[in-house]
């Protein structure tokens, strides 16, 4: 199910906290759509990982210039008249509205939401990634869910992957078609 040319949005960013299945289902949605899939996480510096490695939660003051990175790439897709996937846990309101200010508003979001009994045991079966389980509460306390905020899908993480795709890609159809984002 492609999204059409004209509602694409020029960027879409996957979010959601660790282990709700950012990168594989932000990886399909620029798949199915012709769009590059960029990895927020490999974004990160290297102290950020290595926080995190170490169980540490990251503060703001860690994650904005992550964020203003993430902005850059979407910039710059956008300045060549490019499309972007991009995963981001993009856990705060701020955090979307800088992202959403960096893409001069042409940004879309996808939800990934999902139970922590279902976040927890994903976390714990995925094997070489650096966010340890014992993070997971941190990220839901930080969370501030983007419940009505323009142009965002909420996809439940509850279904098979490509359900999980379909829906995106639907409502982000939908949100194009009701103005909830400028296409591109």
């Amino acid at each position: 199910m492609n999204l059409e040319k004209k509602a694409l949005p020029l960027a879409v960013v996957v979010m959601g906290v660790s282990g709700c299945g950012k990168s594989s289902v932000g990886e399909r949605v620029a798949a199915q759509n012709g769009m590059p899939f960029l990895e927020g996480d490999q974004l990160h510096p290297a102290a950020n990982v290595e926080k995190m490695a170490k169980g540490i939660p990251l503060t703001d003051d860690d994650r904005l210039p992550w964020l203003d990175r993430i902005g850059e790439e979407i910039r710059a897709a956008q300045k060549a008249s490019q499309g972007l996937v991009v995963s981001c846990s993009a856990l705060k309101k701020s955090y979307r509205d800088r992202l959403r200010q960096a893409a001069g508003g042409r940004l879309a979001f996808v939800f990934l939401d999902g139970s922590r009994k279902l976040l927890l045991s994903r976390m714990q079966a995925r094997q070489g990634h650096f966010m340890p389980a014992s993070l997971l509460d941190s990220q839901l306390q930080t969370l501030e869910p983007p419940t009505g905020e323009p142009g965002v899908v909420t996809v439940a993480i509850d279904g098979a992957l490509d359900d999980m795709v379909a829906l995106a890609c639907e409502g982000l159809r939908g949100a194009a078609v009701k103005g909830g984002f400028h296409a591109g």
